[in-house]
């Protein structure tokens, strides 16, 4: 928002003497000694917690440019407290030059963290998760930059107001910027404001610094960005290879135009509803994204630690439970068109199209008379090899039903207003723990030990010499 009150607030300069010592993120409430979402005053300096009386962001500033200074002085503060940090740890334990060099001792990239913005961990794990979809990312990093302002401001750091208008703001840019600085390996952190800023003007939604949900915000920022590339009719987010890509998926395109979002994530369903009276049967051709699956309830039974552990449930057993045909209940009645009144029936749904990056969401929050629960049941998930054959309607090419996963949105906690998220990443065939601005070298032990929350499967491809792989940066 623009604060009205900000030209009569803001008495505050940069005078670093007057800040508390250490960096940013570590800085504690004045009061009770709290680091949970601090802020700064802008007229005394003195550090709080909570939040802004209205929970909004300002995104104006000052004529003399007062609040864009301190925001500057401030991150290099972080800046200079995690290179440091960087620094030490290297001296410390000669296994951290795994990060920095490879097998021939030549540098190489590494995996770069993103900061916590205050409660922005469901959007970092969905933003490292998608940077390891390289025929994803890929796209994204080949655009070309979009000026989207020239003369004495061209190149600083924009903090958009509802003066400049919506053209002033482009969420294909900011994640575009966000992506090339992640694997860029020469820095321990990358701060995503700018892209949050945007994120917070075109998705309402998610203004404010409460938790989010991870799985909602995919679904919003994969939206938008489809509807901002299709609206992109000069051409600025568009290269001859790019097009050359999603010319042969059209054909499963969600809302007009393909885009890279549709030709990578896009399958199709068909759902199938019979009449239990008189036989009749309807079909429903839908689109997705990617697909929402329970969590049997058979497996959802808690047992004390004196219990025997019961069943481990697997991917595959919700992938049957999404699939199998199910008696709908008497609040789900169907209308048959034939018996022209609402009558008892069976519904299935069916995999009609497989995308070639294949998002599976485990629905582990579920409301009860008061509060939503969180389905806590470990899910036994493959590395490689998930077989979606079985489930396809016309498995005409078995080879294109085989995927290998790419990454995983791990949720930490009992509800889905607070937690924190994690992901895992699986990078140049090694797998990274993406935990905010931390990243640290992990193997696939420990990724099918976690919880998983969402999980991105990539489609394998045949090569010429018979050997599977999944899609490359370079394909």
């Amino acid at each position: 928002m623009e604060c009205p009150h900000l030209m009569t607030s803001v008495f505050a300069a940069v005078e670093p003497a007057r800040f508390p010592s250490g960096s940013p993120s570590s800085w504690c409430c004045s009061v009770c000694r709290s680091n949970k979402s601090t802020w700064m005053c802008l007229t005394c300096l003195s550090v709080h917690c909570g939040s802004y009386r209205c929970d909004e962001f300002v995104v104006n500033d000052t004529k003399l440019g007062q609040v864009q200074k301190l925001r500057e002085h401030l991150q290099s503060l972080e800046n200079s407290n995690l290179n440091e940090r960087k620094r030490k740890l290297l001296e410390i334990s000669p296994l951290n030059s795994k990060l920095l060099k490879d097998d021939s001792g030549s540098p190489s990239l590494f995996a770069t963290g993103l900061r916590n913005l205050g409660n922005t961990c469901f959007m970092n794990a969905i933003l490292q998760s998608l940077s390891n979809i390289e025929q994803f990312s890929c796209y994204f990093k080949e655009l070309p930059v979009v000026a989207l302002r020239s003369g004495k401001t061209a190149g600083r750091r924009m903090y958009h107001t509802r003066s400049q208008g919506d053209s002033s703001v482009s969420l294909v840019e900011e994640f575009r910027k966000t992506l090339c600085s992640l694997w860029q390996g020469n820095q321990t952190a990358f701060s995503p404001d700018a892209l949050f800023y945007v994120i917070w003007k075109v998705m309402p939604n998610f203004r404010g610094y409460q938790q989010h949900d991870a799985h909602e915000f995919l679904r919003y920022l994969l939206d938008h960005l489809h509807r901002e590339l299709q609206g992109s009719n000069n051409g600025a987010f568009s290269t001859s290879a790019a097009q050359d890509r999603l010319s042969s998926d059209a054909k499963c395109c969600i809302n007009g135009t393909c885009t890279v979002v549709t030709s990578v994530f896009s399958g199709m369903l068909q759902n199938e509803v019979n009449c239990l009276i008189c036989g009749t049967e309807s079909r429903k051709f839908d689109p997705f994204l990617d697909l929402s699956l329970d969590i049997p309830s058979q497996f959802r039974i808690k047992r004390s630690k004196d219990q025997d552990p019961g069943p481990t449930c697997t991917l595959r057993d919700c992938l049957c439970s999404f699939t199998d045909l199910e008696e709908l209940d008497e609040t789900e009645l169907y209308m048959c068109h034939k018996c022209m009144k609402r009558q008892k029936s069976t519904k299935k749904f069916w995999i009609r199209k497989l995308p070639k990056v294949l998002c599976l969401h485990l629905k582990r929050f579920h409301w009860t008379a008061f509060l939503r629960n969180k389905v806590d049941t470990y899910v036994e998930f493959p590395v490689r090899g998930l077989d979606m054959s079985s489930y396809l309607l016309e498995p005409e090419n078995t080879e294109k039903c085989l995927y290998d996963l790419a990454a995983v949105v791990v949720h930490h906690g009992s509800g889905v207003g607070s937690g924190h998220y994690t992901a895992y990443g699986c990078h140049k065939e090694q797998w990274y723990h993406f935990n905010d601005s931390t990243v640290t070298l992990t193997n696939e032990a420990a990724v099918v030990k976690a919880k998983a929350y969402i999980l991105f499967y990539v489609q394998q491809i045949q090569t010429d010499s018979g050997s599977r792989e999944t899609k490359s940066c370079s394909d």
